[in-house]
Formats: C-alpha cells, sequence, structure tokens
C-alpha cells in the first residue's frame, strides 16, 4: 500500500510542460464562494453565521497564487525580479483602493459627517497598507452590526495582503536559495502558520477580540498555508494524465472539502471561542485541501467550479469585496430595510454590482495594463482628438471634486468621537439605575416573598396617593395596573433600548433590578442572568429586551429561558429596528419561544410603536422620553394582565 501511494504521489507531481503556466479557472469559483460568503453575511448575518470565512479562504488563495508565481518564474528565468513584482501589485490593487477612499470619504464629508472621526489616519494607513492594527486599537468589533459601522471596516484584509506583497517575494527567494529540495521549505512554513494560529487561541480575548481578529500574526496562518501548498504542489509541475484511481481520490478529497467549507458556512459562529481556538484553522486547512485539487489539471475539481458566472464573479472579487460596505452602510443609513430585508438586499447587492462593474471597466482591468511611463505621450495624443478636451475637463473637474471633499473631510474631522444626544442620556441613566439597583435588591425579596400571599384587589383611582395618581396619567395606566407594577418584584435585562427607558421603568417599578448595556446581544443573556441569580437578584417575574443589535438564534433563545428557569415568569419584548434586517427574524424567534414555553410572554412593543415615528430620537431605534412612556406602559399593562 505505502508502494502504491509513493507512486500516486510521483505520477501526481510529475508536470511535462513544466514551464508553461495555466490560468487556474476554478480559482474564480473559490473567489465566487468566498466573496458570496462574506457578502451574504453582511447582509445577513443569521443566514449564514460564517460567512465572514470568506476572508480566509481569500487569503489561502492568495498565499498559493503568489508563491506559485514566483516559484515559476524562478523556475523560467533563475530570478525572480522583486521591483516588477511591486509594480505588478500596485497596478492591480492600488487605482481602486484609491478610489474607493476618495469616494467614500468625500461622500461622508457631504452627507455622513459623523463618520469623519479618524478619517486621516483612517485613509493614511489604508495607503500604506496599515489599516488592520490601526483598527485593533481604534475599530469597532467586526461583528458589532448596530453601533455605526464604518464604510471602511472590512479594509483590514487588504492590509494583511499588502503586508504579506511587501515581504513575499524575498522570503520566497530566500527558501529557494536555502532549500534545495523544495519540499523541505513547507516545514518552516507550516510551522510558522501553527505559530500564528496558536498566537490566536492564547490572544484570543471574547470581551473584545479585535486582537486576534484584526492582527497580522493571528491571521497569517491562511496566507501561510496556501504559500505551503504552491512549494510541494506548484501548478506548472502538476501532470494532467493521471490514472482514473488518482482522479477519483482527488476529486472526492476535493469535494468532501467544498461540502465541509459550506457546511461551515453555516455553522462556525464568529464570537464563538472555538472558533478563534483551532476553529478558524482548520476551516483554513480545508480550503488548502480545496485549493490543492482546484490547481491539480488531472481532477475534476477546476472543471466543477469552473462556468461563465463563476468567472465573471470571481474576476470581480476584489471590486466586490471592496465597494460592499460603503454601498451598505450607506443605503441602510437613508432606508428603512427592517420591513423588508430581502428586497433590499437584492437592491443593495444590484448597487453593489453596479459600482464594481463601472471600476473594473473603467479603472481596475484599464489601470492593471496600462504601462504608466508612456502618461505624457498618452495624454498629449488624446488632447488631439476632436472633443477630448471636453471629456479631459469633465473627468479633471471629478477628480479635482473628489480630492477637495476628501481634503475638506480631513480638515474637518473631529479631534475624537463627542458623545452623542443619546449616549450622554444612556450614561446618565445607567448611572441612575446602579443607585436605585442597590435600594431596590431588599424590596425585591420583599416583594417576590410576600407575592404569593398577596391578593390583587382592584383599586379606585381616587384612592392613590398625589404622587401615584400622577405616575398613572403619565404612563397611562389604570390604578388597579399600577397598584400591580408597584407591587412586583421585577428584574429587567437587555441591550440600550431598556437602558434608554431605566428610569421609566423604575419609576413604575419601584422594585425593579436593571442590567443593561449598550451593544448586548443575545449570546451574552445566559452569563449575565445566571449571574443575577448567584447574586440573589433574579426575580419571579423577569423583562428581556434583546434583539436590537442582532439575530437571535433558536439555541439563544433556548438558552435564555433555561437560564431564566421554569418556575419564573419571562415578558419579553420585541425588538423595532426598522433599519435592520434582522427585525422581523428577531420578532418572529420571540413569537415561537412563546408558544414553546408557557412562561414565556409577548410584549409587542414592535406593534405597537409601528408607524410612531415621534415617538423615537432619529435612528428610529431608541425611544424618546414621550415613546418611553408607551414603552413602560406597555410593559406595565402585559404584566399586570398576567397578575390579575
Amino acid at each position: 500500500m505505502d508502494q502504491s501511494y509513493t507512486r500516486m504521489t510521483r505520477e501526481i507531481l510529475r508536470g511535462r510542460r513544466a514551464g508553461k503556466r495555466r490560468y487556474i479557472t476554478g480559482f474564480d469559483g473559490i473567489r465566487t464562494l468566498a466573496v458570496l460568503g462574506v457578502i451574504i453575511y453582511h447582509l445577513a448575518p443569521s443566514t449564514l453565521q460564517g460567512g465572514y470565512l470568506g476572508v480566509p479562504i481569500f487569503f489561502v488563495v492568495s498565499g498559493y497564487l503568489i508563491t506559485y508565481l514566483l516559484i515559476q518564474e524562478w523556475d523560467t528565468t533563475h530570478s525572480i525580479n522583486v521591483l516588477s513584482f511591486y509594480g505588478r501589485r500596485l497596478k492591480r490593487l492600488y487605482p481602486a483602493l484609491v478610489t474607493m477612499l476618495l469616494g467614500t470619504t468625500a461622500y461622508i464629508t457631504l452627507f455622513q459627517r459623523s463618520l469623519l472621526v479618524n478619517i486621516r489616519k483612517t485613509v493614511l494607513t489604508n495607503l500604506i497598507y496599515g489599516y488592520n492594527w490601526f483598527e485593533i486599537g481604534h475599530g469597532q468589533s467586526y461583528f458589532d452590526r448596530f453601533s455605526g459601522e464604518s464604510p471602511f471596516t472590512h479594509l483590514w484584509s487588504l492590509s494583511i495582503e499588502g503586508q504579506f506583497y511587501l515581504v513575499w517575494p524575498l522570503v520566497v527567494l530566500g527558501l529557494l536559495l536555502v532549500f534545495r529540495k523544495r519540499a523541505r521549505a513547507v516545514f518552516p512554513l507550516l510551522a510558522l502558520a501553527i505559530v500564528s494560529a496558536l498566537a490566536m487561541a492564547f490572544l484570543y480575548d471574547p470581551k473584545n477580540p479585535n486582537r486576534v481578529y484584526y492582527g497580522t500574526d493571528t491571521r497569517m496562518f491562511a496566507i501561510l498555508v496556501g504559500a505551503a501548498i504552491a512549494f510541494i504542489w506548484p501548478a506548472h509541475r502538476l501532470n494532467a494524465n493521471i490514472e482514473p484511481a488518482q482522479r477519483w481520490f482527488l476529486d472526492g478529497v476535493g469535494g468532501l472539502s467544498l461540502i465541509t467549507l459550506i457546511w461551515m458556512f453555516f455553522t462556525m459562529n464568529g464570537q464563538a471561542a472555538l472558533t478563534y481556538k483551532g476553529g478558524m484553522f482548520w476551516f483554513t486547512v480545508l480550503a488548502g485541501v480545496l485549493v490543492a485539487t482546484v490547481a491539480h489539471p488531472g481532477s475534476d475539481m477546476n472543471r466543477i467550479l469552473s462556468n461563465p458566472v463563476f468567472s465573471y464573479v470571481g474576476q470581480r472579487s476584489y471590486g466586490i469585496y471592496l465597494y460592499q460596505f460603503p454601498v451598505m452602510i450607506f443605503y441602510e443609513a437613508r432606508v428603512n430595510i427592517g420591513n423588508h430585508p430581502l428586497f433590499h438586499a437584492l437592491v443593495e447587492l444590484c448597487l453593489i454590482m453596479v459600482v464594481t462593474e463601472i471600476s473594473y471597466r473603467w479603472i481596475e482591468n484599464p489601470m492593471r495594463h496600462y504601462h504608466y511611463g508612456q502618461l505624457t505621450n498618452d495624454v498629449r495624443a488624446y488632447l488631439q482628438q476632436p472633443g477630448a478636451h471636453r471629456l479631459a475637463s469633465s473627468l479633471g473637474v471629478i477628480a479635482a471634486l473628489l480630492f477637495g471633499l476628501t481634503a475638506v473631510g480631513f480638515v474637518q474631522q473631529p479631534a475624537g468621537a463627542k458623545p452623542t444626544a443619546l449616549q450622554r442620556t444612556i450614561n446618565e441613566r445607567q448611572a441612575a439605575t446602579k443607585k436605585k439597583n442597590a435600594a431596590a435588591v431588599k424590596k425585591q425579596k420583599a416583594l417576590d416573598a410576600a407575592s404569593s400571599k398577596r391578593k390583587h384587589e382592584k383599586v379606585a383611582f381616587s384612592k392613590l396617593s398625589k404622587k401615584d395618581q400622577k405616575t398613572a396619567k403619565k404612563y397611562f395606566l389604570t390604578a388597579d395596573e399600577l397598584e400591580i407594577s408597584k407591587q412586583t418584584a421585577l428584574t429587567a435585562v437587555g441591550d440600550s433600548v431598556l437602558l434608554d427607558d431605566s428610569g421609566a421603568l423604575q419609576d413604575v417599578f419601584p422594585g425593579a433590578i436593571v442590567d443593561g448595556a449598550v451593544g448586548r446581544q443575545a449570546d451574552a443573556l445566559p452569563g449575565v442572568i445566571n449571574g443575577l441569580a448567584q447574586r440573589g437578584q433574579l426575580a419571579k417575574t423577569v423583562l428581556v429586551n434583546i434583539g436590537t443589535n442582532g439575530y437571535v438564534t433558536p439555541d439563544q433563545a433556548d438558552q435564555i429561558v433555561h437560564a431564566i428557569g421554569p418556575k419564573r415568569q419571562i415578558f419579553w419584548v420585541t425588538a423595532h429596528v426598522p433599519t435592520r434586517e434582522w427585525q422581523n427574524s428577531v420578532n418572529a424567534r420571540i413569537a415561537k419561544t412563546a408558544k414553546k414555553y408557557s412562561n414565556v410572554h409577548v410584549v409587542d412593543w414592535y406593534t405597537a410603536a409601528k408607524g410612531h415615528t415621534d415617538w423615537f430620537i432619529n435612528d428610529h431605534v431608541h425611544p424618546n422620553d414621550h415613546g418611553n412612556r408607551y414603552y413602560t406602559s406597555l410593559i406595565a399593562k402585559a404584566i399586570a394582565k398576567e397578575n390579575q
């Protein structure tokens, strides 16, 4: 068996036309898979929660292709022209990048000046391919989908690739000179890849994954895996004429890796610890297997992943990746997409493709093949043509406008992100809530203890104190509803919407403990609930307000309910997030959870608030003081109804 395997390996690696370069069309299919994963993830994260893994696929393909082309150049010329390599990379990548940076900065200077914070450093670090390190210290989490996403966040991966292109010709040249047997070069490359993966595992911080997510050292293993494969599996040395058994082996391994990668797209959560403690590394290894089988001319995987659609998308994958975030963020800032997420996702996809096509035809393709040494002569010859002056003047005006607006943005950028009115309000209410929580702990225990003996009797409005009458009128409550609220021990857990309402909620529920956090998502809630239970602060009535910042999966909903327990009554507030695609999904999940568990009750804030734009501040999500009165009233009425 060992001799048969060795013979098969030698057959596969024996290339008959070592000097001939072939375009591996299946790589366009792999790029299409990667860019579709990223796009779908950004448009609808719950649909493809592992779509962000398209980036390591890009890294593996880049690592393989760049290394393979450098090795082939060495085999053909016995040298590597490093300066020529740099020139080709700059011509391929820089024109579209500069266009995107200028266009995006010009747009936000005109229409979204809140995004001008750190714009100078953002643009400059992108131009020198150091933006990923800037993001570690200054950027938000890649998975924060609500708190003012930057249209530049996704460019972190291009910076890592730029750093790779800078050093890699020299690294490959060194390896070729040091190792006469090229297969031995695989060992240091794989060793470095393992070190990089271990660094990701050990440096991972669940509270702030930015360091490992954006770091060159913690993400380099994907590029190194691709590079290592190129040393032992260079496409120009592989033999297309292999035996049927060998072909079946390659096809089987390649097909299995492709299916597994797609499965991991659907299952690997980007905020799970296992993703960073080995999960992403093994995903990358599988991507390397797919790349290797597609690169082999004797395998059918290249043909399977080759078709006109994949070729079209794959050849434009750089532009699609480049322009996706600005299009999405600018579109979603102007349009409430929550009620029709699929329709708006299709509109955004069309806009991305239109912008990409314009860039591909008029910027990327022409600049990639242009010889800049003849620029002066070409300009002179062009201007001598009839009507050329007019077009040149128009293009000059557009260029001047983009540069001018970018310069204005640079000058006008705020020194730092000043707290918005909402942030100041939430900070103030969070501080006040902490004081009230401390006073509510003893009151909550007394209310819970008395709840089983208490009988709610009808109360006349006139019998209320003047203070209670004022409170009841303010929150549109009957005397009975207010009395029940006052006698209900309540624990409320949730996100910034809950924090925004915390003052009003504790006015109506004096025995309420409120635990909210800005940006909180469903996966964090079980831990919060367990902590409250351990401190004896989890009342018999629990209010849940989660879903503002992202999807709630079936597992997350079950975990929240189980953490609270079957003996407590759970009141889950629906999400009003018309600016985000997950709104309807979250509300459907809350409704299904209420059907599944008898102790879960829906507080339908979405339906009550729909169409009442005057209840919200300008983000259409956080209620203003007027809206908070209705929000609190809805909760009090729902709880009173169950307790009557």
